[in-house]
C-alpha cells in the first residue's frame, strides 16, 4: 500500500498521480504498485511539487510495516532505535532539532493534580 499526500501544488502533479493510485480526497493519493512504480512517482512528485510539499508512506519489511518519505514538510521522520518517528518543529522557533519536550496538560484538572487524593 503507498500513500502520497500533497498539498500546494500544480493540478498536473495530481493528474500524473492519478494515473497510477486513486485520489480519495482532495490531495491525498492511495494505491499498490510496485517498488520501482513507487519510486518513479516519489522521484516525479518531487520534481513537479515546486513550492508546495508531499509525504509518502508506504508498506515496507520493518518492525512498523512501514516507511516515509518527506519533501518540503515542517515534520521530518528520524530513526530512533529501529522505529521511524515524526519529529514536529518547536512552535516558538519552528526549529525541528529543538522540537519542544515539555508534557502538556489536557483539558481536565485531573492531569494537573501532584498526589492522588483517596479515601
Amino acid at each position: 500500500m503507498t500513500v502520497i499526500v500533497v498539498a500546494a501544488c500544480p493540478v498536473g502533479l495530481r493528474g500524473h498521480l492519478t494515473r497510477w493510485l486513486l485520489e480519495i480526497s482532495a490531495g491525498v493519493f492511495v494505491g499498490k504498485v510496485s517498488a520501482r512504480v513507487r519510486g518513479l512517482l516519489w522521484q516525479r512528485t518531487v520534481e513537479m511539487v515546486k513550492s508546495g510539499r508531499a509525504i509518502m508512506v508506504f508498506s515496507a519489511n520493518n518492525e512498523q510495516g512501514l516507511d516515509f518519505k518527506v519533501h518540503k514538510h515542517e515534520w521530518i521522520p528520524i530513526d530512533v532505535e529501529g522505529v521511524t518517528l515524526m519529529l514536529r518543529p518547536n512552535e516558538t522557533t519552528g526549529d525541528p532539532a529543538q522540537a519542544s519536550t515539555e508534557r502538556t496538560h489536557g483539558w481536565s484538572s485531573a492531569s494537573r493534580r501532584r498526589r492522588f487524593r483517596g479515601h
